[in-house]
């Protein structure tokens, strides 16, 4: 039987009555030990018998076409073949509804994957990669740089009200512009992919976010039914955006093993994840503020420039979150996505926000400046009662509680005047940015079966890119069921089981967690009717169920095995309400009066999210933001050679992500909600709203700290010591 509920209105609390008391702890992650002993087995990590090993083959020109000589390396030692069949120009960008290009003969950027040599040993394949002779003929029109665009798409964004009128007749006004670089999402674990064929059925280990999507990515680009392709990705070391969809590697194993009868391994090298899998794009930003005598916006406007390949359907939503966090009548956007041969831009953690909000909220922070209004009294002043622009009310939100509530935690009260605080040659300052990040309810299925031993277990494709779904999903089974977590087990990954929502846009513990919340319920109402009472009035707790004048063990009540399938489906609630997590970043750091070094000393985040699921896994995915906002702040930066379009920092030794020595002390707190609009178990997503806004913290510090505003990311000492007093 399936339990199905269409989010059509707002649900009752009832994961607040179950009483087991195991959902919102902190609680570790189960597969923890696995991984950290190397006992949870990567994509990379599986072996078939008879496997061979694939490597990718990259462009070496900007744009033109290529063929590949495969008499030059035939008779090389372990050669097994070299294929271009049905090579794929990028990763997919996943819940697109498209898959990346599949080329030919053509190349578009450098780095595009053009081939797979494959041999018996990695090594083997390796050198045949390096040797490997490609003929190539180059086009001489390609552009690699903003500034080879001659002509900038037009946006089609449609204006609200006037706001060259408000500009003109506002007492206090920001126009500036920003920059921000691309970024990559490095994950820890490379892209790799294990495919093995029986017969005309696909079986393929990778590390994929959303398996379910992926599966027909994968079958469309190989010609094949999605129903003869099986997916595997229990575990997978990261994602944040760049696992969303099928990868290179994904096609160029299957179309060799399929050649060669054979399972054939492939793994992207960093350097090739830095290049073949999408990167965010890098954006220019006009941000202007209107505002009153009392600091009231008057109007607001966010217009951006940004790059793709040709047919890539993302473009970066700059302006995602400036739609409906903070008022102002008149209202404009402009989106300018110009095509640059370059890898392809694409989905990388809080796409929009992320870059979105470095610039608004450090307008916010000029605008305060300029009205002699404190940061935090300016937001305030400024949060709407509806959204702005469709009128549309807010379901939940806790903005003006994660300002006041993390100021008074973070002592925004000891903040002086910028330029004033000084130890040494060090210029101490704090900075607050607001937190944003749309909520999105997907579509999700999961099996959940209770057992006579008190046992249960949990089945879904839904995938565990680190964010602790083994641990949620468990969590609410058992606080469902009257469990010990520790008597659940949860399966992931495997296109075999229910289709989730998969892992992407922060919905994944929303989504994938009311699948399982409505599993058990239908367990809890079948059980009700065995006890004789009232589901209502039923309390499982510790393998007894209760209800009535009725009490007996969990055994009792069953001679076999209990399943049933939850399945959720967006509603209503998506159009009657406005749906977001809310938050605030806090963040004190020192500016070096000599060299302008910027130390990060310490950080806070007050986040609302409505029903936090796990405390412990809650908590890290928002350090994680936090320590993101410090390098999109301070260090990251793709690097792009603007004669040839190619990365130039194609590794972690020269993109620089935050280290240990970059990070000060990270507090998180959590401001208790309960969004009854957004699923049955009024949670919201976390992992990408730790990030929204993080970086804009840090660079209002900077300010206060020195006086030196930070319009170019990422705020490098070059860009703030020349700016000193």
């Amino acid at each position: 039987m399936t339990e199905h509920l269409k989010m059509d209105q707002v649900q009752p609390h009832l994961l607040d009555e179950t009483g087991q008391g195991v959902l919102s702890v902190p609680m570790p992650r189960p597969e923890g030990p696995l991984k950290v002993t190397g006992r949870a087995p990567y994509a990379a990590e599986y072996k078939a018998e008879g496997m061979a090993t694939g490597v990718m083959v990259r462009a070496a020109i900007t744009k033109g076409t290529y063929a590949v000589d495969t008499a030059s390396v035939e008779d090389m030692p372990g050669y097994l073949g070299v294929f271009t069949d049905k090579m794929v120009r990028n990763a997919a960008q996943g819940t697109m509804g498209t898959n990346p290009a599949q080329m030919g003969d053509k190349i578009l950027y450098l780095g595009q994957p053009i081939a797979v040599v494959v041999a018996e040993t990695f090594e083997q394949a390796r050198d045949i990669a390096a040797v490997l002779k490609v003929d190539y003929t180059e086009d001489d029109d390609a552009v690699c740089d903003f500034d080879g665009v001659s002509d900038w798409p037009d946006s089609d964004k449609p204006d609200q009200g006037d706001l060259d009128q408000a500009m003109s007749d506002a007492t206090f006004t920001v126009d500036s512009m920003y920059t921000t670089k691309p970024h990559n999402s490095a994950a820890m674990e490379p892209h790799a992919a294990l495919a093995e064929w029986d017969g005309d059925k696909l079986t393929l280990h990778g590390s994929l976010q959303m398996l379910g999507y992926n599966r027909d990515e994968v079958a469309d680009s190989l010609g094949i039914d999605a129903k003869n392709v099986r997916l595997l990705a229990p575990y997978v070391g990261g994602g944040f955006g760049s696992k969303l969809g099928m990868s290179p590697d994904c096609v160029g194993a299957a179309v060799a093993a399929k050649a060669l009868g054979r399972p054939v391994r492939v793994v992207l090298s960093r350097n090739n994840v830095f290049e073949m899998i999408v990167l965010r794009t890098a954006t220019r930003q006009r941000l202007r503020l209107a505002a009153d005598k009392d600091g009231k916006l008057l109007g607001l406007g966010q217009e951006n420039w940004q790059s793709n390949l040709p047919d890539e359907p993302m473009a970066e939503p700059v302006d995602l979150a400036t739609h409906f966090l903070y008022g102002g009548e008149n209202r404009r956007y402009g989106q300018h996505v110009a095509i640059l041969n370059r890898p392809a831009s694409g989905s990388v953690r809080a796409p929009g926000e992320a870059v979105g909000m470095l610039a608004l909220e450090n307008a916010m922070d000029e605008l305060a400046e300029k009205s002699g209004i404190d940061p935090i009294e300016l937001r305030l002043r400024n949060i709407p009662e509806k959204h702005p622009e469709t009128g549309v009310q807010y379901s939940a939100r806790s903005l003006a509680e994660a300002l006041t509530e993390g100021a008074k935690a973070f002592g925004w009260d000891k903040r002086q005047k910028a330029g004033t605080r000084r130890e040494g040659e060090w210029y101490i300052g704090m900075g607050v940015a607001s937190a944003a990040r749309t909520n999105i309810l997907m579509e999700s299925r999961a099996n959940v079966t209770l057992n006579p031993d008190g046992t249960a277990l949990v089945q879904t494709d839904m995938t565990d890119i680190g964010t602790g779904t083994y641990a949620i999903l468990g969590q609410i089974a058992a606080e469902m069921l009257g469990l010990d977590p520790q008597k659940v087990t949860v399966e992931l990954g495997d296109t075999d089981l229910p289709k989730s929502s998969g892992s992407g846009g922060s919905w994944g513990a929303a989504s994938a967690g009311s699948s399982v919340f409505l599993g058990a319920k239908a367990i809890r109402r079948k059980l009700a009717e065995r006890l004789g009472c009232e589901v209502e009035a039923l309390r499982l707790q510790d393998g007894v169920a209760t209800g009535g004048n009725n009490r007996r063990p969990l055994a009792e009540l069953m001679d076999a095995p209990i399943t049933e399938e939850g399945h959720i489906e967006p509603g209503q609630t998506d159009e009657d309400y406005h749906q977001a997590g809310y938050g605030a970043h806090f963040a004190e750091v020192a500016v070096n009066a000599v060299t302008g070094e910027v130390r990060v000393r310490r950080m806070l985040a007050a986040m609302a999210a409505g029903r936090i699921l796990n405390r412990q896994t809650a908590t890290s995915q928002v350090w994680g933001g936090q320590i993101w906002g410090i390098g999109t702040a301070l260090t990251e930066a793709i690097e792009h050679d603007p004669r040839t379009g190619h990365v130039v920092n194609n590794d972690l030794a020269e993109y620089h992500v935050p280290v240990n020595l970059d990070v000060g002390d990270l507090e998180v707190m959590f401001i208790e909600e309960r969004d009854d609009a957004s699923s049955p178990i009024q949670a919201k997503g976390i992992g990408e709203l730790g990030l929204s806004g993080a970086g804009a913290a840090v660079t209002n510090a900077i300010y206060n700290a020195c006086g030196v505003r930070v319009y170019d990311y990422p705020a490098t000492p070059d860009r703030i010591f020349p700016h000193l007093p």
